[in-house]
């Protein structure tokens, strides 16, 4: 993609989380690759060759760690993981496949954009991927660093805007990709007469609605 700040893979088997990071990187000005488990991303980062991979670690079948051993013995591709654990058994695994951060959930995708920036821009400036160190510390991106915990937020908090989270129902409700997903919104909103945002709005306001009834 001309102009873009590089090219990112992202995987997670949570389709909301990924249309959210996905959508939030776009945004920012990346190039973004998704796939929502660990065989998809693999063929996907042999095709493409991202300059980055965001993995979540626990999936169903491959799991992240799976997917940064291969990432690193076979194409050299620098990776972070965003995961919800932080167990010293997971720090661990961390540190010896190399990644170069280890974003800890939740996080809001305003704290995870500059996190990216800085990895890409190291690795486009020939800057090799550096393993975390086993010392209690926080650094640049650019040097080694350990996991980074978000100051608690509330669940909702990575997944606040409308349109990424109407993406997501959409993709996990008719199995479709995101951009056919974002088609399929635009369609419907045009048909409305409403912006594209507030039947993102409308329709995460339903799906919330049916989720509670049916609980």
């Amino acid at each position: 993609m001309q102009g873009s700040k590089g090219k990112v893979l992202v995987v997670d088997d949570d389709r909301l989380v990924l249309a959210t990071v996905t959508h939030g990187l776009s945004q920012a000005g990346f190039e973004v690759i998704d796939a929502d488990n660990g065989d998809d991303a693999i063929l996907l980062a042999r095709e493409h060759r991202p300059d980055l991979a965001l993995l979540d670690i626990r999936m169903e079948g491959k799991t992240g760690f799976d997917v940064a051993d291969y990432l690193r013995e076979s194409l050299g591709t620098p990776f972070m993981f965003l995961s919800a654990f932080a167990d010293s058994a997971t720090v661990q695994r961390v540190r010896e496949l190399g990644a170069v951060a280890y974003l800890v959930k939740p996080l809001d995708v305003a704290q995870i954009v500059p996190t990216v920036e800085a990895a890409v821009s190291n690795v486009r400036r020939g800057g090799a991927p550096r393993p975390v160190p086993a010392g209690p510390a926080a650094a640049p991106v650019a040097t080694p660093v350990v996991p980074v915990v978000a100051a608690p937020a509330a669940p909702r908090d990575l997944l606040s805007d409308p349109l990424p989270l109407a993406v997501g129902v959409l993709m996990h409700r008719y199995s479709i990709t995101r951009h056919q997903a974002l088609e399929r919104l635009q369609r419907l909103a045009d048909a409305d007469g409403r912006s594209l945002a507030m039947h993102a709005a409308a329709l995460v306001d339903a799906a919330e609605l049916l989720a509670r009834h049916a609980d």
